[in-house]
Parts: structure tokens; C-alpha cells; sequence
């Protein structure tokens, strides 16, 4: 393998890398541009260093045949060290966060980008490029389609003020239930008496799971139509 050849190549990485982290880099997630370059470069590297070893196995044999058969070459061997190893990196992207996981995509993107990049190294060049249109794809129109179609839950916590009434936690309740919306936790506190009411008032805190498709703006609306709720407040 030339000189140019590997210029080609890690150039290719370079190229690769940064299509896939432009990506990460302008949802602003963990790992971005430069990272995925640098993911896909080192992959290609180790690919390459392969090939020499392969390479130099060969002539060794070839200079002296009575070491072919203490001689040997895996051509797989540190490259599956990559793909194995790359997850350490990607779960470092995995946030924990309010009762929901992050950072799962990022994680994949750099597991894949390293796979294209031991592609790269090893000069496959079309499954290369056809891989990373691929992610590309996936990663930019796929999201769309996934917020627009696919049924995700997202957590939400809501504090709601509301007259100490016997029947509004049962409306609260309808409410949820007619939208779909699962009440994963509920907190009740009483408050001390109004200034201006003699009735009391009661704060209670709903964690719930909303679908996409339902925005916060909505819940709050329909929630505070109600003559006997106060106040409405996403946490």
C-alpha cells in the first residue's frame, strides 16, 4: 500500500466522520464533529495497520518458507477490538436524565462510524461510501418520521393548584386517560387556607408519560379550563 493510497483513505475517514458528527454536532449532542472524525480516522488507522502486518507476514514467508508455518496473520483480530472497544466511548454519551435515556443514537453513530472507518482502512471503498449515505439518511430523515409516526412516551412532571373539590382529581384522572397519558406517580399536599376563600386549596404533583404528539401547551390549556383549578406549572 502507497503513500497515496493512504492519504486516499484517511481522507475518506476524515470525510466520513465529519458527515456523521456534522450531524450530532448540530442536534448539539455529546459527541460531535471532531469526535466522530476522530473515531472513524483511528478505526481506519487500525485497519491499515493490519494490511502492513498482513503485508509484511507475507514477505517474511516468502523470504524465508521454512517460517510459514510458525507465522501467522488475523486480519480480524484488532479490528474486532475496535468494534468491541468503541463502546466504552458511546457509553459515554448515554445520559440518565429525569427518568429517560439519552445519548443512545450518539452512541450508535460512533459504533458505526467506526465500523465504516475499518472499512475504510482496508480500501472497500463503495460499501464506504454507501454506508455513510446510509446513516446519513437515517440519522436526518428517519428522526422526522420517528417524531411524526412512532409512538414515544415522554416524561413529564406538572404541578397543579386546584379547590379542594371531590370530584377534580376524577376530572384530572378522565383527562388523562381520554389523552392517552399515563400517571406514573402522584403527590398530594395540603395547603393552608386561601387569604381570599375559605375553601382550601390543594397542590398535587403528577409525573406522567405524554405521548409526542401532545404538547405540553395542550395539557396545560385543558387542564386550566377547569373552573376549580388555580394554577397549572410543568416542572
Amino acid at each position: 500500500m502507497n503513500t497515496l493510497e493512504v492519504i486516499i483513505r484517511l481522507f475518506l475517514a476524515i470525510g466520513v466522520g465529519g458527515l456523521i458528527g456534522y450531524e450530532r454536532e448540530y442536534q448539539n449532542r455529546p459527541a460531535g464533529f471532531r469526535t466522530h472524525i476522530l473515531v472513524c480516522v483511528g478505526a481506519a488507522v487500525i485497519s491499515m495497520i493490519q494490511l502492513y502486518d498482513v503485508d509484511q507476514t507475507v514477505n517474511m514467508i516468502l523470504a524465508h518458507p521454512e517460517l510459514a508455518s510458525a507465522l501467522k496473520a488475523d486480519i480480524g483480530r484488532i479490528g474486532a477490538q475496535v468494534v468491541s472497544g468503541i463502546g466504552f466511548l458511546g457509553a459515554g454519551t448515554i445520559i440518565h436524565q429525569k427518568g429517560s435515556v439519552k445519548g443512545l443514537t450518539t452512541a450508535a453513530s460512533l459504533w458505526v462510524v467506526a465500523c465504516i472507518g475499518l472499512a475504510v482502512g482496508l480500501g472497500y471503498y463503495t460499501l464506504s461510501i454507501l454506508a455513510t449515505i446510509t446513516v446519513a439518511v437515517v440519522l436526518v430523515s428517519l428522526k422526522k418520521f420517528e417524531s411524526k409516526f412512532l409512538y414515544k412516551l415522554n416524561l413529564i412532571k406538572i404541578e397543579i393548584l386546584y379547590l379542594d373539590k371531590q370530584l377534580m382529581v376524577q376530572k384530572i384522572q378522565d383527562y388523562f386517560q381520554s389523552k392517552n397519558i399515563k400517571v406514573k406517580n402522584i403527590e398530594f399536599i395540603l395547603e393552608d387556607e386561601m387569604e381570599d376563600c375559605e375553601s382550601k386549596y390543594r397542590r398535587s404533583l403528577y409525573s406522567i408519560l405524554v405521548p409526542r404528539y401532545i404538547s405540553t401547551g395542550e395539557i396545560i390549556e385543558a387542564l386550566a379550563s377547569n373552573s376549580e383549578v388555580i394554577k397549572v406549572t410543568i416542572i
